[in-house]
């Protein structure tokens, strides 16, 4: 499970570093698409190929389905993890995710998102302020 959260700095090539804790789990090579909130979204090949298979059964004649498959396959990209655990992000990625010179990197159980610092700060005290309430709609649907 990928948990926790952590700062890093974008070099000058465009490359981030996955923490330590990350490499271990993912392996040396990841998919990286554009993700909800304006962050990125990076999976393990197998996590990708299971989201992808989740996507594929939907049908093809819902412009939803359509729509949202566009823009999570039409985005991706494949990026080898180097020897010291940097990814290269494409220029339109980072343009997405506004990546500029510091970047939040959070595990989320089976994927990692990277946030531009500021924008992951301000999501999250906006998520803390409402915990009691989504907690309250996840008791109400079973999942607390």
């Amino acid at each position: 499970m990928l948990i926790g959260e952590y700062t890093h700095a974008i070099d000058e090539k465009n490359r981030i570093s996955l923490p330590a804790k990350f490499r271990q789990k993912m392996g040396k090579k990841v998919v990286v698409t554009p993700g909800l909130d304006h962050c990125l979204f990076v999976f393990t090949p197998s996590e990708w190929e299971r989201i992808s298979e989740r996507l594929a059964s939907g049908s093809i004649g819902q412009a939803d389905q359509r729509s949202f498959s566009r823009f999570m396959f039409g985005g991706a990209v494949e990026a080898d993890v180097d020897s010291i655990g940097r990814i290269l992000v494409p220029d339109f990625l980072r343009d997405w995710a506004r990546l500029r010179t510091r970047v939040s990197v959070v595990g989320v159980q089976s994927r990692v998102e990277i946030w531009n610092e500021k924008s992951w700060t301000e999501y999250k005290k906006g998520v803390e302020g409402q915990t009691g309430a989504l907690a309250e709609k996840l008791g109400q649907i079973g999942i607390l």
